[in-house]
């Protein structure tokens, strides 16, 4: 398995307070790499940084290395950055327009414009998210009148038009009934076939069942990386079992 990205040192610091420290970790490509840990421990905060997106925030230092197959993202362009490394937030948030013209808002703003094209991207990136046999006959309606699980597989497949290399998804069905929870956990079994997926995640079942790579994150320090495997049945540190277990957390 080849490297995607890799984090060398990375700090970060909101003003005074020290929210990531001394970041190391490898992300795989066509894996899925999941971020366990207690809340406020740092994983959203990690994995912004991860397309910059925590460059919007004011009052943020970030020094240390980020390497998108061997460039440093501090070098690369932000917005094909974006487009390379995509992003799917906790919560659904389509646009309030068609579900068509959610789909095509991406591939538009860099420059896509034959209607040919825009149909082949719009049934792919559907087709990708697991949505497009649900919405092919109303393509044409408003997003927002989708469920929650299939507003957050449109929000996927918005992400794939642009043609991702990386999928950032942050706690993604933790809004989520369990029988869409299960469609998007199907769908990431899928999605690594063509994307490197790293998600954060609450749910330590999910973490077991759907990541190949997991990391524990604590108080802004990753404790342990490792094979999902390793980490669930055989941690190297006692607070990573402690966490695992329920003991904390």
């Amino acid at each position: 398995m080849s490297l995607k990205m890799k984090i060398n040192h990375l700090n970060l610091h909101y003003g005074d307070f020290h929210a990531l420290k001394d970041v190391n970790i490898d992300i795989t490509e066509n894996a899925v790499t999941a971020l366990i840990g207690p809340s406020g421990c740092g994983k959203s905060t990690f994995i912004r940084t991860l397309n910059r997106m925590n460059d919007l925030i004011d009052n943020v230092t970030i020094t240390g290395e980020i390497s998108l197959e061997g460039i440093d993202i501090k070098k690369c362009d932000v917005i094909e950055l974006r487009k390379r490394v995509g992003m799917v937030f906790q919560k659904p948030n389509p646009f309030p327009m068609s579900i068509y013209e959610n789909v095509i808002y991406g591939p538009k703003i860099h420059g896509a414009k034959d209607k040919k094209v825009l149909d082949a991207i719009v049934e792919k990136s559907l087709r990708g998210a697991a949505l497009w046999e649900e919405v092919k006959d109303r393509l044409h309606k408003p997003a927002l009148g989708l469920s929650g699980g299939q507003q957050q597989r449109l929000c996927i497949a918005r992400v794939l038009a642009v043609e991702p290399e990386v999928l950032l998804m942050d706690e993604p069905t933790s809004a989520l009934d369990p029988a869409s929870t299960l469609k998007i956990e199907d769908l990431m079994e899928q999605l690594k076939k063509e994307y490197t997926v790293v998600i954060v995640t609450h749910n330590m079942q999910q973490a077991g069942r759907i990541s190949d790579f997991t990391s524990f994150f604590l108080n802004g320090e990753i404790i342990e990386s490792d094979k999902t495997e390793n980490i669930f049945y055989k941690p190297r540190d006692k607070r990573t079992e402690d966490y695992i277990t329920g003991r904390f957390g």
